[in-house]
């Protein structure tokens, strides 16, 4: 009997054992794939551990420590608070935490000397009185969306050491020694901060938001290019059809405004690097950004159709097939080039023309609409559906057009590349002896 319930309980243990081996196989190999989605995490990763090791030599160092003592203790948690995956983002709370010590010390000492004048019973009254004003104030200003957006955590951390050197000093008769040596080390922590954050491997939010601009209007192309053979193809008992399939992947440009406000406001605190320079044209990104959601929004109103349950007739859809299968793909490839002269920073017209061929395609498919009302009234109702098909696809060459206007815009101000074009036809010899020219246009 004792034989069987220690084997009980030595296969119960080694079931355990188990378990919490494969929990932690399973957490390595997340562990993995962080890394290898984006190896730029392992070197924040490392970047960061330089930064605090840096910092921690305040105490290591003897003629430091006896400069700082324990106030060095501010500059280790300014870098952990501080240093962000991005130059922008870290370059902005540094900021951020450097001023808004500075000002709060300054304005703290001050208060606590106004107070002392005051005598022992009205220096406590005049220090909360003083507390309660600042916090009020600031943390109003907190709810204004300009004052929120760039310097939230500016306003937050002068709330608290307003509060702190205030406060502190009612006990302490060393408060402008306390205040200097605290500021001091966080502008040390914060400098070591941006500095390692910008001179080993930096990641600009800049680029960043740049780069998502041109994917945004790369899946918008995507879809529409595929659209016409999917949503033509389809037979009218089909219900199988793969909603999970690269045409979905406009999905995420949705859901894409926060990201690209945060983005841009973190851009702005960047320094000029490479091809961005100097107060950059971020404001004209967010219009891009706006239009191409807009643009989004159609398409998702065109996929309802695509993926509808009940789908129209494929003799009827046939009517409109060809001018709406042209248009879907001209709006596609004009949002193609404008992507791609995005990313290369270029300013490029060959756009335009799949801009114009759409066009001539929707006063075509306008044509064949209304022939068709009238000689298929039968149909009509498919015939309403496969109008309402259109009538989206006319918004969205309205929403291409605006795109390209914007876009262009974007490249004046940011100054992008002009592109020469190079045009080479050659004359084919089709049964002329003559000889064959060709002709070069330099533009």
């Amino acid at each position: 009997m004792a034989s069987s319930n220690n084997d009980h309980d030595q296969v119960k243990s080694a079931g355990l054992f188990e378990r919490l081996w494969g929990k932690i196989v399973k957490f390595g190999l997340m562990l993995k794939k962080l890394g290898q989605d984006d190896p730029r995490r392992i070197v924040h990763s490392l970047k960061v551990a330089l930064a605090v090791t840096l910092v921690s030599m305040l105490f290591y160092f003897e003629p430091l420590y006896d400069g700082f003592g324990l106030a060095a203790m501010w500059a280790i948690l300014t870098v952990v608070i501080v240093f962000e995956f991005t130059v922008g983002a870290t370059i902005g709370r540094g900021l951020n935490r450097m001023m808004a010590t500075l000002v709060a010390a300054a304005l703290g000492i001050g208060a606590h000397r106004l107070a002392t004048l005051s005598g022992k019973q009205g220096e406590p009254i005049l220090i909360a009185l003083f507390v309660f004003v600042e916090a009020g104030i600031v943390t109003f200003f907190r709810f204004i969306p300009q004052m929120k957006a760039r310097y939230d955590f500016g306003l937050l951390v002068f709330n608290l050491t307003f509060c702190l050197i205030s406060v502190s000093g009612y006990r302490d008769d060393e408060v402008i020694r306390m205040g200097f040596e605290r500021t001091n080390t966080i502008i040390i922590g914060s400098c070591t901060a941006v500095a390692v954050c910008v001179f080993i491997r930096p990641v600009w939010i800049g680029v960043e938001l740049h780069n998502q601009i041109a994917t945004n209007m790369e899946k918008l192309a995507n879809f529409l290019e595929g659209f016409g053979d999917e949503y033509f193809s389809v037979s009218e008992n089909s219900q199988n059809r793969d909603k999970s399939s690269s045409l979905q992947g406009y999905k995420s440009v949705l859901t894409s405004k926060s990201s690209e406000d945060t983005m841009a406001n973190l851009a702005r605190w960047e320094p000029g690097h490479g091809r961005f320079r100097f107060r950059h044209p971020w404001k004209q990104y967010l219009k891009v950004g706006t239009l191409t959601r807009q643009c989004a929004f159609k398409i998702e109103a065109l996929n309802n159709y695509l993926t509808s349950e009940t789908q129209t007739p494929q003799d009827v859809k046939s009517i409109i097939q060809g001018p709406s299968v042209v248009i879907s793909s001209e709006c596609g490839k004009a949002l193609k080039e404008l992507a791609t002269s995005m990313r290369k920073m270029t300013k490029s017209p060959s756009k335009d023309p799949h801009i114009a061929k759409s066009k001539d395609a929707a006063e075509e498919l306008k044509t064949v609409i209304r022939s068709s009302l009238c000689k298929h009234q039968d149909d009509s109702l498919d015939i309403i559906k496969d109008g309402a098909v259109a009538l989206l696809l006319f918004e969205i060459i309205t929403c291409t057009e605006k795109i390209s206007e914007a876009a262009h815009k974007l490249a004046s101000q940011a100054h992008f590349k002009d592109v020469k074009p190079r045009v080479t036809p050659v004359q084919e010899n089709s049964g002329n002896d003559g000889p064959h020219h060709v002709i070069t246009i330099e533009g």
